[in-house]
């Protein structure tokens, strides 16, 4: 697929969608998008995309619909719900779900669609605000070689390393992956500030000495300023990491593996979303770890 090859549909335009379906429009794609919010549509529309009114409209257009959206429940909303993506006379043949999902649930969603004509791929992406805004995305696909061969072109226009890593669910299993060690960062950087502040040091010059050396990170690079700062206003909110960590311990039971780390990991953001910090940047399980006692059952103790 190329643009000149068709329109491509995008639903979702949130703080990653919306510079993602940009990047689509900026690269020459012929882009209809829809949102619920009318304001992510009109920013849309300046920036070259066409407005669909309805997600039905969409699927009545563009034979490959790519979503951006928190799970799969939403996707699947949209596809069955009223004005849905299945209304109609859809001629949309591949699906392409670009949230970050269970492995599981999105290849039994493949094995129900398959029979109606339509390829699920799975294509979630790494790299935040600033790589969806700077089109340098990791974009990890799952599904059938030859449909996601058709679709790379669009998914190079928003992401600076595309790999197709095996069928329908593989991209989600890595991108689970890549939240295990996103997620076991966070809390490892946050336990390096708040065992360095104890000792009386600096939490901005300590940060400033492990980005200098081995313990450098592009987490460390994106998250300095609030485990500096004590400024957890929200780039990633802590409740999607809990959510992807779920994910995470849901397909270490389905391979039969035991992950000590990620269970321990997925605990304390448990606890973050229990007392309401949920809507906070992921960073926030420093201010976790400094409100907690030795006993806190949170806490995963020898």
């Amino acid at each position: 697929m190329t643009p000149d090859t068709g329109t491509v549909g995008f639903l979702g335009l949130g703080a990653m969608g919306l510079p993602m379906a940009v990047n689509l429009a900026r690269a020459g794609f012929d882009v209809l998008a829809w949102n619920r919010g009318r304001s992510p549509l009109e920013a849309a529309a300046a920036a070259g995309c066409r407005i669909a009114d309805s997600p039905e409209q969409v699927a009545a257009a563009a034979p490959v619909v790519l979503t951006m959206l928190p799970d799969l429940p939403q996707v699947i909303e949209l596809l069955d719900g009223p004005g849905g993506l299945r209304s109609g006379r859809p001629v949309m043949d591949t699906l392409v779900v670009m949230g970050t999902v269970s492995p599981v649930a999105v290849r039994t969603l493949a094995e129900k669609l398959r029979p109606q004509g339509i390829t699920v791929v799975d294509a979630p992406v790494s790299g935040g605000v600033t790589g969806a805004r700077d089109a340098t995305l990791s974009i990890m696909a799952g599904g059938p070689a030859e449909a996601v061969a058709r679709i790379r072109p669009c998914l190079e226009a928003m992401g600076s390393t595309v790999r197709r890593l095996g069928d329908t669910g593989a991209g989600s299993l890595a991108k689970a992956c890549n939240q295990l060690v996103v997620a076991g960062t966070l809390v490892a950087l946050a336990e390096a500030v708040l065992l360095g502040e104890r000792g009386g040091l600096e939490p901005a010059a300590l940060l400033d000495v492990l980005a200098g050396g081995l313990a450098s990170s592009e987490v460390l690079a994106q998250k300095r300023h609030h485990l500096a700062e004590g400024d957890f206003t929200p780039s990633g909110p802590a409740r999607y990491l809990h959510k992807d960590l779920g994910f995470v311990l849901d397909s270490a039971a389905d391979e039969g593996v035991t992950l000590p780390l990620s269970t321990t990991v997925a605990g304390l953001y448990a606890a973050v979303e229990a007392q309401g910090l949920g809507d906070l940047d992921n960073s926030v399980v420093l201010d976790l770890l400094r409100g907690s006692s030795p006993d806190s059952p949170h806490l995963t103790k020898d």
